[in-house]
């Protein structure tokens, strides 16, 4: 048994409607993906804030809109506050460009 807890069942609360229909249709996808979060989550000593921040990193990086909402909303629940976000935001004009860092 996992020492994870299964994912929680039912829509996704911002998702993108296609998002929400693929997981009605292959539940067993969303409860994989969750519980590969949390192993991630788990691997090392960040705490939920400086992983918040990471990943918005990423999804600013890897033009993923949708998710970098998603993920702005999970920086907010934990604890982040709207000036680091922007802060986190600014990190990318250097290395992405301000088209990409104008997007988030």
């Amino acid at each position: 048994m996992s020492e994870f807890p299964a994912a929680p069942k039912g829509k996704v609360d911002g998702a993108p409607p296609t998002f929400n229909s693929f997981i009605d249709r292959f539940p067993e996808f969303r409860e994989a993906h969750a519980l590969i979060g949390k192993a991630a989550d788990a691997a090392g000593p960040l705490d939920a804030r400086a992983l918040a921040l990471v990943k918005l990193g990423m999804c600013i990086g890897a033009g993923l809109e949708t998710a970098y909402r998603s993920h702005v909303r999970r920086a907010l629940d934990a604890g982040v506050s709207w000036a680091e976000i922007e802060h986190a935001i600014v990190q990318a004009v250097n290395t992405l460009g301000i088209p990409r860092t104008v997007m988030a």
